[in-house]
């Protein structure tokens, strides 16, 4: 039996901050449940006049149940809140993930509409969520019992959350569930995302008192230098130029970087360094951080399944795990330690101390009690995989031999030994350069892009390097072609075609899809033909412009695809893993990329054997050689 569920909900914390801070809140209140069950319509139980009728409530902890929502990790944690329930996972389906995985939209009123259903999302609710859903600009709650609410207004607040629940049931109907593996997979994510990561509260505080205390001598430095009131204005502080001849109309942080590389006065330079300082935006993390902590001092929800619904990989919630600052710090432990203490005077004089608390943020994730992270990593996994994909066989021997990759591929470039720091060592750094940008079909531009000029690699060396690249891997270049002209046969109608027995690219009336070796497969929505800028036929779907956000005509290609698949399995050996490590008992906190992060009790398993396991071969993945490393520490950072 499916349970169909919408809920619209208070709380004085932002969403932005997780559901589980959302809800934790203790002015958070649940404000209408909207239900269906199977096919019958929907109701609505206002609950800030009536109670959840008991027979739901021993629904949603009954086996025979299916709780299915959109976004179900809001419904599943609110509602877990609001009636103190001990909510299984198991028995819940999102029809989001379920939309993903299909390659439709994340938003619920973009994917009704592009699925062009009958029932589509009640637009007048947006207005209607800030009325009764959010506090106002001074922090007030307006109930709808208020003089100030009309019964209109709250009867179609009511109207929005059945519409959604209507809405949702019929995504429900219209695309495949996902697979079974896939849910087991989905369903340990949610228990990993509400474990969540220990947060150290104290040193984040710490780490803002220095950063404020470093900004006001910022300021206080610049008032002496300009005589100005607020030298943060920048219209002050552009009226202070001109009167230096400096004549601008910006102060954004390209026209500050542009300026300072053009020869100005000596105090006119330290202005403008100072304001660089004041303005950086990457401590903002530590402010985060502070705010998405819940219970335990933990922070949790920061893992999307399914984000990006190219390749099914995770995407970074709240913190953004993924995009957290690099630590480049020699003596890390001591820098560190001057802020846990909040030691302003020391860090002060041993560190630039924007940059250091930028590159610090990491190191405010640590273990619970007793415990030490187990950080774990695939090496040169998607470089491992498009080589097993597209059966290059040089560079399998290479990793099955845990060779130098960098090395192996400038040797074969360049028809010359090629040794780390030893005979023609300088070539691993074009090889290098070479196999980060040229894997999918970038060419020169993919080299610029990369840095290739910035390392001292000629401009006229650009074009050679990409010839003896795809030369040195023609079954990867082979690969390209062959990925693009099986979708361009299927796209016009041509049947199912399986690329070097591992991959399978077919369609049906609405979808293309591409098989992966785990059964798993990418949907690419509308395939189509297209003109590309070059005036050929190029591939074409449906789906969400980056850039633009609007749901359009995607053009792509090859090597575009190939980058799909490879990244997609590279996602499916790390999702294997994570099922194998929770199953032996290690628990994962969040994972970034290809690396996971275990918090593991003191004396109990070790580095080596985590790597060890990461390593070992997949059932479906035979002939694929993994390798991963890992390392201890008692703060997450970078090894």
């Amino acid at each position: 039996m499916i349970l169909n569920i919408d809920i619209e909900t208070f709380s004085d914390v932002s969403i932005e901050y997780g559901v589980q801070a959302y809800c934790n809140s203790p002015n958070f209140d649940i404000l209408l449940f909207g239900f269906a069950v199977g096919n019958s319509p929907v109701q609505i139980v206002d609950l800030t006049t009536e109670e959840l009728p008991q027979w739901i409530v021993s629904a949603l902890t009954d086996k025979n149940y299916i709780k299915s929502a959109y976004n179900v990790p809001f419904e599943f944690n609110c509602l877990s809140r609001y009636l103190n329930l001990d909510l299984d996972i198991t028995q819940w389906s999102d029809t989001m993930v379920q939309a993903l995985e299909n390659g439709l939209p994340s938003s619920l009123e973009k994917c009704a509409e592009v699925l062009g259903l009958e029932h589509q999302k009640d637009k007048r609710g947006k207005a209607l969520i800030k009325k009764f859903s959010i506090p106002d600009k001074k922090g007030n709650r307006l109930y709808p019992k208020s003089d100030l609410v009309s019964k209109a207004d709250w009867e179609i607040f009511k109207l929005y959350c059945k519409q959604d629940v209507e809405v949702e049931r019929a995504i429900r109907k219209a695309i495949p569930l996902i697979l079974r593996r896939e849910f087991d997979l989905w369903c340990i994510d949610q228990n990993i995302n509400n474990r969540g990561v220990r947060l150290d509260t104290n040193f984040c505080k710490n780490a803002i008192s220095i950063y404020d205390k470093y900004s006001k001598d910022c300021l206080e430095r610049m008032r002496t230098l300009t005589k100005l009131d607020n030298p943060k204005s920048p219209k002050q502080l552009i009226e202070w130029l001109y009167s230096k001849n400096i004549n601008t109309k910006s102060l954004d942080k390209s026209t500050v970087k542009d300026l300072l590389a053009t020869d100005i006065p000596k105090d006119v330079k330290e202005v403008l360094q100072l304001r660089q300082e004041i303005s950086k935006t990457s401590i903002k993390k530590y402010y985060t951080m502070l705010e998405s902590v819940s219970k335990g001092d933990r922070i949790r929800g920061i893992l999307q399944f399914y984000g990006a619904n190219r390749t099914g990989r995770w995407a970074g919630r709240i913190i953004q795990p993924q995009n957290l600052p690099q630590n480049h710090i020699t003596d890390l432990d001591f820098s560190r330690s001057l802020v846990a203490n909040g030691d302003y005077d020391s860090f002060y004089q041993c560190y630039d101390v924007a940059q250091t608390l930028s590159e610090l943020i990491r190191t405010a994730l640590i273990p619970s009690d007793d415990c030490r992270f187990i950080v774990s990593d695939f090496s040169a996994i998607e470089a491992r995989v498009i080589a097993w994909v597209s059966g290059e066989q040089w560079r399998l021997e290479v990793f099955k031999n845990d060779g130098d990759i960098y090395c192996a591929s400038a040797s074969e470039m360049f028809k010359v030994p090629v040794v780390k720091h030893g005979i023609n060592g300088h070539l691993r750094q074009k090889g290098k350069i070479a196999e980060l940008a040229l894997g999918y079909g970038g060419s020169v531009g993919a080299l610029t892009s990369m840095g290739a000029l910035k390392m001292g690699i000629a401009e006229e060396e650009l074009q050679p390097l990409v010839e003896q690249w795809r030369e040195s891997n023609l079954h990867i270049t082979k690969l390209w072609k062959d990925v693009e002209n099986a979708t361009i046969r299927v796209i016009k109608g041509g049947r199912a075609e399986t690329i070097n027995g591992l991959i399978t690219i077919f369609r049906d009336l609405d979808n293309l899809y591409i098989r992966l070796p785990n059964e798993r497969r990418l949907t690419y929505r509308n395939p189509t033909l297209v003109t590309n800028k070059f005036g050929k036929s190029a591939i074409g779907y449906m789906g969400v412009n980056q850039t633009t956000k609007k749901w359009e005509i995607i053009e792509t290609f090859g090597g575009k695809l190939v980058e799909n698949i490879i990244q997609a399995i590279a996602r499916d050996c790390l999702a294997e893993n994570i099922i194998k490590l929770e199953s032996m008992g290690f628990k994962i906190v969040f994972h970034v990329h290809d690396e996971v992060i275990i918090d593991c009790p003191i004396g109990k398993s070790s580095a080596e054997e985590v790597a060890k396991i990461m390593g070992e071969p997949i059932s479906w993945a035979k002939g694929l050689p993994l390798k991963a490393d890992a390392y201890e520490c008692n703060y997450y950072k970078k090894d």
